[in-house]
């Protein structure tokens, strides 16, 4: 698909997505009215306001009524950095969606089956855009709190955390949306047919991807090895408690022995983490049979979209477990959707590249 045919897909989805996101924070006013208890129960509704905060313009209690006059006075201040952090991150998301959009509708055309390919890649992409989106914006967020100075990295990361489950599930009509555009707008263009990719080279390719995956998954989100990565850094000054940060962009997850569980209930968790590694690594091996070329930014991006899916089947297979739906309510099901998005990007990336790197070495060089 050429630019000029895929700059309408994305602009579509980059657009639908961004109201879609503010329609959502503007309707977190709604749960404060005095008839939603009655509609959601108490624990939903702090659940559904726990989602919409990071895209609401509604500010924070940004000050202690025992603090007096002064924090009164800057409050006013205050609430325009706020909303200042809230402009950036919608105009953000709009910018990474689209950017992610456009790539992908020109790389995994809804051409030769390719449609089911594209739209798991955009919905995959939703988050993705979400997060960093919200780490654009976070220090105008940070300020806005009136304590910018105080633990910036772990106040940036609990914002990086923050982008919420909204983003999940505005990114599926998005992708949805924007796949019916792309398929539109390639009527008449010239099909281009999927790569034959040596069938060797695809899946070691695959399987060096997921192995990197797998280092994230499995050994740095063990507890004892996440717990060093986040305590490992001590000193002064501003710049001195990286451990917060780099556990959400490392580590896309967190598991221990069995010991602390049942050892039955602690195979059914592993088997999501299995789940997790089972899916990227049959996106990776179709990965480059899907891409008209693969470049570096196709392949880094297909393998974050493939690291995302795979945390996304992984949540929705604990979703199945989990049995305290009648003591937190049914919105806690989802409250897991969409965690561990920042590492998936990192991490993702890394894959991509490192199967690009064995494409090339076993002699794939289209």
């Amino acid at each position: 698909m050429t630019y000029r045919r895929a700059v309408i897909p994305a602009l579509v989805g980059g657009v639908l997505m961004t109201l879609l996101l503010w329609w959502a924070g503007a309707s977190a006013q709604a749960l404060q009215l005095r008839g939603a208890s009655t509609v959601f129960s108490i624990e939903s509704a702090s659940e559904l306001r726990r989602w919409l905060a990071p895209w609401s313009y509604d500010p924070p209690e940004l000050y202690d009524a025992s603090e007096g006059d002064p924090a009164l006075r800057a409050a006013g201040q205050y609430s325009d950095l706020y909303h200042t952090a809230l402009q950036i991150r919608f105009f953000a998301v709009f910018a990474f969606f689209v950017a992610g959009a456009l790539l992908l509708a020109r790389r995994i055309p809804p051409t030769q089956g390719r449609t089911p390919a594209m739209l798991l890649a955009l919905w995959a992409w939703g988050p993705v855009a979400g997060t960093l989106a919200v780490t654009v914006s976070a220090p105008w967020l940070i300020a806005s709190r009136g304590r910018g100075s105080y633990r910036i990295l772990p106040q940036l990361a609990g914002v990086v955390a923050s982008s919420g489950p909204v983003v999940v599930f505005a990114a599926l009509v998005t992708a949805g949306v924007t796949l019916l555009v792309a398929r539109a707008a390639v009527k008449g263009a010239e099909p281009v047919p999927r790569r034959s990719v040596p069938p060797r080279a695809a899946r070691l390719a695959a399987s060096v991807g997921t192995g990197v995956i797998a280092l994230s998954l499995i050994v740095l989100s063990y507890d004892s090895v996440a717990a060093w990565i986040q305590t490992s850094f001590s000193g002064a000054g501003l710049l001195s408690e990286p451990g917060d940060l780099l556990r959400q962009w490392l580590l896309l997850g967190g598991w221990a022995g069995p010991s602390t569980a049942p050892f039955g209930d602690w195979l059914l968790y592993r088997a999501a983490d299995v789940v997790t590694l089972a899916v990227v690594w049959w996106a990776l091996r179709l990965l480059p049979g899907l891409l008209t070329r693969t470049t570096a930014p196709a392949m880094a991006v297909g393998a974050i979209c493939a690291t995302v899916l795979g945390l996304l089947a992984s949540q929705l297979l604990h979703m199945t477990m989990d049995d305290t739906v009648a003591v937190w309510g049914p919105t806690h099901l989802f409250s897991a959707l969409g965690n561990g998005t920042p590492a998936a990007l990192t991490i993702g990336m890394l894959a991509g590249l490192a199967a690009l790197a064995t494409l090339r070495l076993t002699g794939d060089r289209a």
